[in-house]
């Protein structure tokens, strides 16, 4: 799998770099250190900062080639990923703040996650090992979601992680027939049932159903965005995983603006696994 991480000054990278640390180690190929420096900038500098990127990272050749980029840091990180053609990108982001100039923002981390054509980890909040993954499954799509995430990210896991697939069920979208008594049940109920989410679950469990990894099911019902980040939040998650995909018209500005709302709302990691609507669920390259 072939990662690339996007550092700017090393104070601000530092959690980034020790996110990214635990990843670098279990990669079977170099991991890529990118810095992005404006024209008529100091290229010394920008070495600088990749010495002291990799020195924290603990890396040395050939386990990690680093590169220097001059141009705007968004778009020269997406023209990276895609010439490159990398499997992740990995870029941090500060502690987002609750103030409405914060929310409306565009940072770099944001416009990478839209623009990038790979799954992109956005690492926010203090560095920790990688122990308990919230995994959100929508439903749209998440065979692909979970085939990329067990064909190349799963890699990426030691033994210890535990997987928790979560669903979140909204009342205003519930189908016509669908019981009141399963717009309160819990995941495994639904399961128990045979209901469309309860077979979604089971179906995700077993995909999920591999020996580095411990699955487990929920279900949170209400607003799709707060239950996510209700259940990251009490729930202690090292990181969130959600999933994005590359479609035309009303349905790309529904499913982007909901990643859009988690990784900006997010005081934790986000990975969001970036797939193709097109082609049969599953289909990997």
């Amino acid at each position: 799998m072939r990662v690339l991480l996007a550092v700017r000054g090393i104070d601000h990278s530092l959690d980034t770099l020790g996110f990214a640390a635990q990843i670098a180690a279990r990669l079977e190929q170099p991991l890529v250190v990118l810095t992005v420096i404006r024209p008529r900038a100091d290229r010394e500098r920008a070495r600088e900062v990749l010495d002291e990127a990799i020195k924290a990272l603990g890396l040395e050749p050939p386990q990690v080639v680093s590169k220097v980029r001059m141009g705007k840091a968004a778009e020269e990180i997406i023209a990276e990923a895609e010439e490159g053609e990398y499997d992740l990108v990995i870029v941090g982001e500060r502690r987002p703040s609750a103030g409405i100039m914060r929310r409306l923002a565009v940072s770099t981390a944001l416009k990478v996650m839209e623009g990038a054509p790979c799954s992109v980890l956005i690492v926010r909040g203090s560095s920790r090992p990688l122990r308990r993954i919230l995994l959100c499954d929508s439903g749209a799509y998440s065979p692909s979601l979970l085939s990329i995430f067990t064909a190349r990210l799963a890699r990426m896991l030691e033994d210890e992680e535990q997987v928790t697939v979560l669903h979140v069920m909204s009342q205003i979208s519930a189908a016509p027939g669908v019981e009141g008594r399963q717009l309160r049940a819990d995941a495994e109920e639904l399961i128990k049932d045979r209901a469309p989410e309860g077979r979604l679950l089971e179906r995700d469990l077993k995909v999920l159903s591999q020996p580095r990894l411990k699955a487990r099911a929920k279900v949170r019902h209400g607003f799709v965005v707060d239950e996510i980040l209700k259940e990251a939040r009490l729930g202690d998650y090292d990181l969130i995983i959600i999933g994005a995909h590359q479609r035309e018209g009303w349905e790309s500005l529904l499913l982007e603006n909901i990643a859009r709302k988690i990784v900006i709302m997010a005081d934790r990691p986000v990975l969001v696994v970036r797939s193709q609507a097109e082609g049969p669920p599953g289909e990997d390259r």
